[in-house]
């Protein structure tokens, strides 16, 4: 098995029961002009030092803008031995339009 997609509305059940690691994926930019609650953004600079830090036990839900780039982003964090790898449908924009 590999990552899985979700929707945002399963995001937020996961996120809910807590102990998650949620990722933004998106530009340093638009993640400042607004992300989901206790998300940290990823870019090419801070990955390692996720991938080093981060509890691979957790479920680990990443988002982007559209809920495309993610799954690349959930296929990678998979692939580095999160065993719970999730991408989130419509990505953010669906995250605003529905919660």
């Amino acid at each position: 098995m590999s990552y899985q997609c979700i929707s945002v509305e399963e995001a937020e059940a996961l996120i809910r029961q807590g102990d998650v690691t949620l990722l933004d994926i998106r530009d340093p930019t638009s993640f400042a002009a607004g992300n989901i609650q206790n998300s940290v953004q990823v870019s090419n600079t801070n990955v390692g030092d996720i991938l080093s830090t981060a509890d691979k036990d957790k479920p680990v839900i990443i988002y982007c803008y559209h809920g495309n780039s993610s799954k690349g982003a959930a296929e990678y964090f998979y692939s580095m031995g999160f065993k719970e790898s999730y991408s989130v449908d419509g990505g953010f924009e669906e995250w605003k339009l529905k919660l």
